[in-house]
């Protein structure tokens, strides 16, 4: 049977290629809320990546899907439980942008630390201000990691190169797991209060949203910096805002925003803010990993084979 399967964002060659087994594809990269309702009703697999906004009304309108593929690893613009009570299965690929959005959040700890961004404004603006960019070493710094899953995990082995000491909080795991993932354990509160750097690697969920707000800035070390390469949302921007105005931290280094893209005058604009456009998967590997590993998800979905990585809730 050849099943029809809309692909509304992005998606790399090789998992295009991959889809096209099971049937006909038909992607759509700039396709508009409104025409993917109108279309939704032909297909039997819609595969998105975190720009297409899968709710309850999208889902309904979706007749015919037997499957959600999210090329990476966030479902937060899935409605999970709405796709369940359909019967539809949902499937992500949460390995493939692992490397990549670590070595986003180890580049922008060093772009932080040493004023990259700004030192290279100002060189192209034609000023030589050398003296200005005194910076500082993350060696020796202490990286606090909230959340070490996988792209903690690659985080906190690259900062262990780096010559970091990294400690995590993670209350899914065990003392010795966070160990065996190059950190030592710590509670929540002492990862605020150790840490130098403070990097997120957190989904956002009703528990997680502003999880760090201004209670939780004021525990931080004086002058620490934050890092979020996982999920808007799950910082206060507001509270960060009036910390980072304070000196409370010297510094703060996002990727990821509560509204995507940012409005003029948000947090993203901050001087004292590295900010880069939720760029955290784009890669090349990540991409081609992300593209192959959904397709073979989506695919095994439609010929009802085993499934490696089927999602039950938006947690």
């Amino acid at each position: 049977m050849a099943f029809k399967i809309l692909v509304s964002d992005g998606l790399s060659e090789a998992g295009l290629k991959l889809l096209g087994t099971a049937g006909e594809v038909t992607a759509n990269p700039k396709i508009t809320p409104e025409e993917l309702l109108a279309a939704l009703p032909e297909y039997d697999a819609l595969v998105v990546r975190s720009r297409t906004k899968v709710n309850a009304k999208v889902i309904a309108a979706g007749t015919r899907l037997k499957v959600i593929g999210r090329a990476g690893v966030g479902v937060d613009n899935i409605d999970v439980p709405a796709a369940v009570a359909k019967g539809i299965t949902v499937v992500n690929s949460p390995l493939a942008a692992s490397v990549a959005v670590a070595e986003l959040t180890i580049g922008l700890m060093l772009a932080m630390a040493r004023g990259i961004a700004a030192a290279d404004a100002t060189l192209k603006a034609n000023k030589w201000e050398k003296s200005a960019f005194m910076g500082v070493e993350l060696d020796g710094k202490t990286l606090g990691v909230l959340g070490i899953g996988r792209i903690g995990a690659e985080t906190a082995k690259r900062a262990a190169a780096l010559g970091m000491k990294v400690i995590a909080y993670d209350p899914a795991l065990q003392p010795d797991q966070i160990r065996q993932r190059h950190a030592e354990p710590a509670t929540f509160d002492e990862v605020l209060e150790k840490a130098d750097y403070v990097s997120l690697h957190l989904p956002l969920t009703a528990g997680t949203k502003g999880l760090l707000g201004a209670a939780q800035f004021a525990k931080m070390k004086k002058g620490a910096r934050l890092v979020c390469a996982a999920r808007g949302g799950v910082v206060d921007e507001e509270a960060l805002k009036a910390a980072l105005d304070s000196g409370q931290l010297s510094g703060a280094a996002l990727d990821v925003y509560a509204a995507e893209p940012p409005a003029a005058g948000s947090i993203a604009t901050h001087p004292k803010v590295v900010a880069t456009p939720h760029i955290g998967a784009q890669s090349h590997e990540a991409q081609t990993r992300a593209g192959i590993a959904i397709a073979e998800e989506v695919v095994a979905a439609l010929q009802g084979k085993e499934l490696r990585w089927k999602v039950l809730k938006n947690d």
